[in-house]
C-alpha cells in the first residue's frame, strides 16, 4: 500500500502530483497536486490506493476526506490545448497548473511517471507512484474524481456517448457512437479514432455551434 516514506525522505513540504486521462478520445486531461499532513491523517484515510483499485465509491469517500485535510491544487488541459500541443505536453501542462494553484509553494513536487512538468520548484519522477506514494494516490484520487464528474456532466449535455460510464475512454459503445452521431466540440481530433471521421461533415459543425 502506498505509505509516506518519499516524503519523509524527501524532507520539506512534499505535493505528490498525479493526472489522468491521456487515453480518452474526449475530454481534459486533468492533475491534481496534494499536499497531506503526516501528523494530521484520519483513520477515515487507511485503504487509499491507486484511484484505479478504488472502486468508485470508495474515491468519492476518500475525495470527501482530502477536501478537509489536505491541501489541494487541481489543473486541466482542454482539448484545444490537446490537440495543439500533442497529449504528453497538455499532461505536462495540467500537472504545472495544479502545483500553481495549491495557493502554496511546496518543496518538492512528487511526480507520478518518468517525466516531470517544468515547475518552480524541485521536480522528483516516481514510476507508479501512486502505488507508492500516498500523496501521489491521492492526488490519483481527485484528478480521477474531478475528471469523471466533469465527464458526467458532458453526458447530460451529449447524451448517447455513454460519457458517465466511460469517461470519454474509447470503448466499443464509445466507437459505435461516433459512427452514429458524429463529433462534438469536447472529441480530441488529433487522436486516430476521432482524425478517421473528420471531413466536410455538416453534422460536426452543426453540433459544434450549437455548443
Amino acid at each position: 500500500m502506498p505509505d509516506l516514506s518519499w516524503e519523509m525522505r524527501l524532507g520539506g513540504i512534499v505535493a505528490g502530483v498525479d493526472e489522468v486521462g491521456r487515453g480518452p478520445l474526449a475530454g481534459p486531461v486533468v492533475a491534481a497536486a496534494v499536499i497531506l499532513d503526516p501528523a494530521n491523517l484520519p483513520p477515515e484515510l487507511d485503504g487509499l490506493d491507486d484511484s484505479k483499485a478504488l472502486s468508485a465509491d470508495a474515491r468519492a469517500r476518500y475525495l470527501a476526506v482530502l477536501r478537509r485535510i489536505a491541501v489541494i491544487g487541481v489543473g486541466a488541459a482542454s482539448v484545444a490545448e490537446i490537440d495543439r500541443i500533442n497529449i504528453l505536453q497538455a499532461s505536462m501542462l495540467a500537472m504545472t497548473r495544479a502545483v500553481a494553484h495549491l495557493g502554496r509553494r511546496p518543496d518538492v513536487a512528487l511526480i507520478d511517471g518518468n517525466r516531470a512538468p517544468k515547475l518552480a520548484c524541485r521536480a522528483v519522477t516516481l514510476v507508479k507512484g501512486d502505488a507508492i506514494s500516498l500523496s501521489i494516490a491521492a492526488a490519483s484520487v481527485v484528478a480521477k474524481e474531478t475528471r469523471d464528474r466533469a465527464m458526467a456532466l458532458l453526458d447530460c449535455r451529449y447524451p448517447g456517448y455513454g460519457w458517465a460510464q466511460n469517461a470519454g475512454y474509447p470503448t466499443a459503445a464509445h466507437r459505435r457512437a461516433l459512427g452514429a452521431i458524429g463529433l462534438t466540440r469536447h472529441h480530441r481530433r488529433s487522436f486516430g479514432p476521432v482524425r478517421a471521421l473528420l471531413g466536410p461533415s455538416p453534422d460536426i459543425a452543426a453540433r459544434d455551434a450549437a455548443e
